[in-house]
């Protein structure tokens, strides 16, 4: 196993480059993963772990594949380039799956995020998507990188499972259209219904950004707007717990 000391290694910059600089992610084609867990999910799910740094005395899992770099650090290294005030023993470095829209889609529940910057919520609907049986994620663009180190935690392995797709509008509306796909928006307008009266087994339903809603570029292709039903006394809920409460009306009558 490689050893390395020093703070100003090259692997060690790169790493600390990776953590906080999207550009750098993107250019790089890498993502930065910590703990046992998440090193856990990713190996079970094929994820192509490239580089794997770790304290002194951790265990390498036995299944890690043969061609992954393996580096061990001192504590106090680990800790000043790990993404999180209290690492856990080891992070990685993972490839950056295939993010452009698809060509073709096979299921028929999808989630779009419009505008969300907050990579909580970003990680937190992509872990509720991935537990609730929607086939993707799509992310318009000003959303929160999802391959940013606090988004990639959020998700709890969910990254390493379900995939998530960045594009345009027009774009992603080309796609839905092709594949049969109605656009529906979770906002208020005239034609605005109760979500619990649209079959939402074959759509894609958009969530807006915490602080603005739904864009109006998005609701001008929308084919419905959806409202979640609750007491007058509240005028609305945080993205991710409206998400949440589409993604189990879409799943109804599914069998896990």
């Amino acid at each position: 196993m490689e050893k390395i000391t020093s703070r100003t290694n090259p692997l060690m910059t790169h790493i600390r480059k990776l953590s906080g600089d999207r550009k750098y992610r993107r250019t790089s084609g890498q993502m930065v993963c910590e703990g046992p867990k998440m090193l856990a999910e990713a190996l079970k799910w094929g994820a192509k772990v490239e580089v794997l740094v770790c304290a002194e005395g951790y265990q390498v899992p036995s299944d890690l594949p043969k061609d992954v770099r393996l580096v061990e650090v001192p504590a106090d290294l680990l800790k000043s380039v790990a993404p999180t005030e209290t690492p856990q023993k080891v992070l990685f470095l993972c490839a950056l799956p295939p993010r452009g829209l698809p060509e073709e889609l096979s299921g028929g529940r999808y989630l779009v995020l419009d505008g969300l910057q907050d990579p909580g919520n970003v990680g937190t609907l992509w872990r509720t998507a991935d537990a609730f049986g929607a086939e993707g994620l799509f992310l318009l663009p000003g959303c929160a990188d999802p391959w940013s180190p606090k988004t990639v935690r959020a998700t709890m392995g969910a990254c390493f499972r379900l995939p998530v797709w960045e594009g345009d509008l027009g774009s992603l509306t080309e796609l839905l259209d092709r594949h049969g796909l109605p656009l529906y928006a979770t906002a208020l307008r005239e034609d605005t219904e109760d979500i619990r009266d649209l079959d939402l087994t074959r759509a894609a339903v958009v969530i807006g950004s915490e602080g603005k809603g739904v864009s109006q570029a998005v609701l001008d292709q929308s084919a419905k707007t959806v409202k979640i039903p609750m007491t007058d006394r509240c005028e609305s809920l945080n993205a991710a717990a409206a998400g949440t409460v589409v993604l189990w009306q879409m799943c109804q009558g599914t069998n896990f």
